[in-house]
């Protein structure tokens, strides 16, 4: 069975106009995803929209790696009348277009190669003070994600460091629905290691983070 997830992500943010928003998700749901899909490497899409924070519309691409956006078959594909006309680089605000590769867990499991796109994210985007990077990075992986991962309805949390774009870090929580950050459980988590308040000083968020998103569009 193909692995539907890999250590490569795309995640693209933008707000459009409001007199635009019916062609431009007729589009991305029509065309766009579609095409995308055909491209070797781009193991499985979904969109999202935002009911925290924001951009209001995202879009997220499970990749074989993040090297599947700089193939020939990425970057030399054509573009349509359509996709000239709506696409996120025509009428998109706020875009944000980053690439990642996947730095928490380790390795891809089967089971986590074999997982469908969730039905809500939440998502942070940071920087760290470099001085702190590895000690952060560590508290991140070792103590942080994994205590959040203990929240009912909270299925997993990667985390990826950019290679196209900005900030440096990204965490994504893959949650069964949109509230699961608003439980007590999730809360109970946010400082029970008494080493989360400094560490989470050490750590600038991008505007808009975190926020959550929920699925509404999958082929």
């Amino acid at each position: 069975m193909p692995n539907k997830k890999g250590t490569g992500l795309l995640m693209v943010f933008c707000d459009v106009p409001a007199d635009k928003e019916a062609d431009f998700n007729h589009w991305y749901n029509e065309e766009h995803l579609p095409e995308l899909l055909t491209i070797p490497g781009v193991l499985n899409a979904a969109r999202y929209e935002a009911v925290k924070s924001g951009p209001k519309h995202l879009a997220v691409y499970e990749l074989e790696s993040p090297a599947v956006v700089q193939s020939s078959a990425w970057k030399d594909r054509p573009r349509s009348a359509w996709a000239l006309r709506v696409g996120p680089r025509v009428i998109g605000k706020n875009v944000i277009n980053n690439v990642y590769e996947m730095i928490h867990p380790a390795r891809l499991t089967p089971k986590i190669a074999q997982a469908d796109m969730a039905p809500a994210l939440q998502i942070g985007r940071m920087d760290a003070a470099p001085q702190h990077d590895a000690e952060w990075n560590k508290w991140y992986n070792d103590v942080y994600v994994t205590n959040y991962e203990k929240v009912p309805g909270c299925i997993r949390g990667r985390r990826w460091r950019v290679v196209q774009g900005a900030p440096k870090y990204a965490v994504v929580y893959e949650f069964n629905d949109v509230h699961v950050s608003e439980t007590a459980a999730w809360e109970k988590q946010r400082d029970i290691n008494p080493n989360n308040p400094r560490m989470r000083g050490l750590m600038t968020h991008a505007p808009g983070s975190p926020g959550v998103w929920q699925k509404t569009f999958q082929l």
